[in-house]
């Protein structure tokens, strides 16, 4: 068994720059399946979830090479629609090759999609826009048959989810008429997922917004395509920084996708400034973090719910009571019992969570249950007096290329070790 072994209470300090995003280059992944050519990658990240989805293209026809962080597919080859319940049991991202299969073949066969215990995430949505995109989809017990072509249309998203607005995009990419979606998500991942296809050929109109207009071409064509930094590393370091009250400058970040990531910072104490000339993002944190009495998660360009962990970490060793309140997924408090184990006063009441701040924490022996939460564990750990260690290595590896690496770099004493 690995875990992560950290001496708390060193501030980091340093410059970092962030790998490519986990949540914009998986729905790219499925894209790929659309190209009859090669498509072309940099900036993908040697993470779990992206090696789980390159291994599933592999099984269905493509020929896939890696060097470094630059990924070539050609899918040329294609010759599968079906996803297996195994493959399909390791992300939940599996079911955005639905989209993909069914604009290149016209059917996709695709077990039911697992990887995380953070909510239910139901894919109704997803469903009910591909049926009005003249889809036939057929529930059956080992997963979802989905047969024929999509044909456009305009399709209304009941909520605005990410995965849905990827799959969706991606299905009306390889559409025979125009697609008008509305209610979309707005998250910039979206808008890096319309660049990629607009590369290949697609005219897309509107990524960022609520109405995306997508014409297909004839024939999507090759592709290359730099994958954008990612917001939620990025947010994850940012936060430990203040977790130690340490000063960082994170290189690869994007503005625009930090609309609802700076003013909460701001709220626990944090300076910030943008270094236009580089891209980059300088964090100066407090000698303790001020708590925060009231923030929520919500959808683009509100607080992430994939950082909602880590600034409860941080909340529960900040100065003062603060209430955090998750809005997107029922399950995603599931770190709390461990933030417990470490001296944190954290009172839940359906979906939200009272913080009496503690200072400071304790290190302990701590077990990731899932992606965010165990990126929660390291961020608390690194802030606490003592030794932490933190099994489940494996959910954090899912999203983090070399976490202990990273911080290694800014001076975290972090270590991987066999337990």
């Amino acid at each position: 068994m690995r875990e992560i072994r950290i001496v708390g209470g060193r501030p980091l300090q340093g410059e970092i720059r962030v790998q490519g995003s986990k949540n914009a280059v998986l729905p790219m992944l499925a894209g790929a399946l659309l190209n009859r050519g090669q498509t072309v990658l940099h900036g993908c990240p040697g993470i779990a979830d992206v090696a789980a989805m390159l291994s599933v293209l592999e099984r269905l026809g493509c020929r896939v090479d890696r060097e470094r962080d630059t990924v070539v597919i050609d899918a040329k080859e294609l010759r599968d629609c079906r996803v297996t319940g195994e493959d399909a049991g390791k992300m939940r991202s599996s079911v955005l090759l639905m989209g993909g299969l069914l604009g290149r073949m016209g059917q996709a066969r695709i077990a039911y999609p697992g990887g995380c215990v953070i909510g239910k995430r139901p894919i109704d949505i997803h469903l009910c826009g591909l049926s009005e995109m003249g889809v036939s989809i057929k529930k059956e017990p080992e997963g979802i048959n989905a047969q024929g072509r999509p044909k456009g249309g305009t399709i209304r998203l009941a909520f605005p989810s990410v995965g849905a607005t990827e799959n969706l995009l991606l299905a009306a990419a390889g559409a025979s008429e125009i697609t008008v979606l509305d209610g979309c998500a707005k998250e910039p991942e979206i808008v890096a997922l319309c660049e990629f296809l607009q590369c290949m050929g697609a005219e897309i109109y509107g990524g960022g917004t609520a109405r995306i207009v997508i014409r297909p071409p004839k024939r999507l064509e090759s592709a290359e395509y730099r994958v954008p930094g990612d917001r939620i590393v990025a947010g994850t370091y940012a936060l430990a920084a203040v977790s130690t009250g340490g000063s960082l400058t994170i290189e690869g970040v994007d503005r625009a996708g930090w609309r609802g990531q700076l003013y909460p910072l701001q709220l626990l104490g944090a300076k910030v400034l943008w270094k236009e000339d580089r891209a980059a993002l300088g964090i100066q944190a407090p000698k303790r973090p001020a708590g925060i009495p009231f923030l929520d998660t919500a959808p683009y360009p509100g607080f992430p719910t994939d950082l909602q962990s880590q600034m409860l970490a941080v909340l529960a060793g900040a100065d003062g009571i603060s209430c955090l309140q998750e809005t997107i997924f029922e399950q995603r408090f599931k770190v709390i019992d461990q933030l417990r184990k470490m001296g944190a006063q954290i009172e839940q009441a359906g979906n939200l969570a009272v913080i009496e701040g503690t200072s400071p924490l304790r290190g302990t022996l701590l077990e990731a249950r899932e992606l965010r939460g165990g990126a929660a564990l390291v961020t608390a750990a690194l802030g606490a007096e003592g030794e932490s260690r933190i099994r489940g290595v494996e959910f954090i590896e899912r999203g983090y290329e070399n976490i202990c690496r990273d911080l290694q770099q800014l001076g975290g004493q972090i270590e991987m070790r066999k337990g």
